[in-house]
């Protein structure tokens, strides 16, 4: 069996929260690899194309000391591929410490603890991955929790706009639309939401922004 204590690691960093409610903190990530998914716009296919570094639980642990007033995020890749994730996430919480989860949408998170922040990237359907999500996620839904919807068209949001109104999607967590960028100006989703007025947050990725000639580490 494995070790449950080793995480197969893609890269940590220190940085400024680009996305979800928690954007424009400062943020420590633990970005895991391995992923289940290929989705057509993919920003870190680094995470499944590169080996990962075997990490003990330890050594983040004390990477997390060393910011003690940060965020901790840890996403990936799939975080919820590594069983190694759940004894992370229990140290972390026990630890007084706000853990944030970035996860694709396509593994239950009913093993995840509910103080995480759980962050669901439901997948629409130009991300050719839409089929995979696993909808029985919805109703773990916590009301910290957060539901984001990447999208490249109009019937991208024509569809997120669907799942909302019929899962009843605003009444169980907070809500994001992202656009992905070089397939769907930010000012033309900015027009449809309000044009639905829609009960989300229109989210654009503020770490591509601060740092635009970075592709990771951010």
């Amino acid at each position: 069996m494995k070790d449950e204590s080793i995480l197969q690691l893609s890269e940590t960093f220190y940085s400024i929260q680009g996305e979800s409610s928690f954007a424009g903190y400062p943020c420590l990530f633990f970005r895991l690899s391995g992923c289940n998914l290929r989705c057509s716009y993919c920003d870190a296919k680094y995470t499944y194309e590169e080996p990962g570094t075997s990490t003990p639980l330890s050594t983040l642990l004390s990477e997390a000391a060393r910011y003690p007033n940060a965020l901790i995020e840890i996403t990936g890749g799939e975080p919820l591929l590594q069983d190694g994730i759940y004894p992370l996430m229990d140290t972390l919480l026990a630890a007084g410490r706000t853990v944030l989860l970035e996860t694709n949408g396509s593994i239950s998170i009913e093993r995840v603890p509910k103080e995480v922040v759980k962050i669901i990237d439901l997948k629409c359907p130009e991300s050719g991955m839409s089929e995979k999500m696993d909808l029985a996620n919805i109703d773990l839904l916590m009301p910290h929790d957060e539901v984001k919807f990447v999208l490249s068209s109009r019937g991208d949001y024509d569809w997120a706009r669907d799942m909302i109104s019929n899962h009843r999607l605003a009444e169980k967590a907070k809500l994001i639309l992202s656009p992905v960028i070089g397939r769907l100006k930010p000012s033309l989703l900015a027009q449809w939401l309000m044009a639905d007025a829609l009960p989300v947050r229109l989210q654009l990725q503020l770490h591509t922004l601060l740092w635009p000639e970075m592709k990771r580490g951010i």
